[in-house]
């Protein structure tokens, strides 16, 4: 039965959850990165460095590094571009889809708090079919909920009351 490297395991996993893992290790063909313990391909954000600090450092032609660290140009100016504004934090990946409600906002959001009277229930129902008739534009009732508390929804945490005692009566 095959040995399993339980640091490789566990890196892995770090990697992923973190959303820092390497969709294409195996593309990564600079000599530091075979074999070694501390250069991993399998981890973007110290790839990404690399290619950054070769071209940087070392001179090394765009093209080269890029096909070194099996990349197209855009993704190491982007790389490049992430890294001058903020750093290696900025070589992390960022989370991907919408950053906020994206339907609702400028004319819409101007609609709708228009129609919301302060201390008054929202109806967000009510405005949906509103924004539908006047704009021609399907927005689900939450979104207008989220838009109007001005904040992402957190997941609400789990309540736990305090349990009572279950003594028996003699």
């Amino acid at each position: 039965m095959p040995r399993v490297d339980t640091r490789t395991n566990s890196k892995t996993a770090a990697l992923v959850e973190e959303g820092t893992l390497n969709p294409s290790p195996e593309k990564v063909s600079d000599p530091k990165f075979q074999g070694s313990e501390f250069f991993d391909p399998r981890d973007l954000v110290q790839v990404r460095y690399e290619m950054l600090r070769r071209v940087s450092v070392e001179n090394l032609p765009v093209t080269q590094a890029t096909a070194e660290y099996g990349v197209s140009r855009p993704t190491y100016y982007q790389a490049k571009a992430s890294f001058d504004e903020a750093g290696v934090g900025g070589l992390v990946p960022k989370k991907r889809g919408p950053r906020g409600p994206h339907k609702l906002q400028g004319e819409l959001l101007t609609f709708v708090k228009k129609r919301v009277e302060p201390g008054e229930p929202i109806r967000a129902r009510e405005l949906a079919g509103l924004i539908r008739e006047e704009f021609s534009v399907e927005v689900h009732p939450r979104t207008i909920e989220r838009a109007l508390s001005g904040k992402k929804t957190p997941h609400p945490a789990p309540v736990t009351l305090p349990r009572k005692s279950r003594r028996r009566r003699k």
